[in-house]
C-alpha cells in the first residue's frame, strides 16, 4: 500500500513541476525588476507574445500608478 501511494505522490509532483514551466503571466510581480527581466526570456523566440507582455505589464503598472 504505502509503494501505491508513493508513486502516485511521485507522478502528481512530476506533473506539477512540468506544468510551472509555462509562459508567465503579467502581474504585479512579473512586470517589475527582477520578475520583468526573467519573464522576458521565456519569449526569446516569439516577439509578438514578448510585446504582448509587455504592453499588458504597461497597463498594469499604469492601473497601479493611479
Amino acid at each position: 500500500m504505502k509503494n501505491k501511494y508513493g508513486i502516485v505522490c511521485i507522478i502528481g509532483l512530476s506533473i506539477a513541476l512540468i506544468g510551472c514551466g509555462g509562459v508567465p503571466t503579467p502581474d504585479a510581480a512579473n512586470c517589475s525588476g527582477r520578475g520583468m527581466e526573467s519573464s522576458l526570456t521565456a519569449f526569446k523566440n516569439d516577439e509578438t507574445a514578448r510585446q504582448a507582455f509587455i504592453d499588458k505589464c504597461t497597463e498594469i503598472n499604469a492601473k497601479s500608478n493611479n
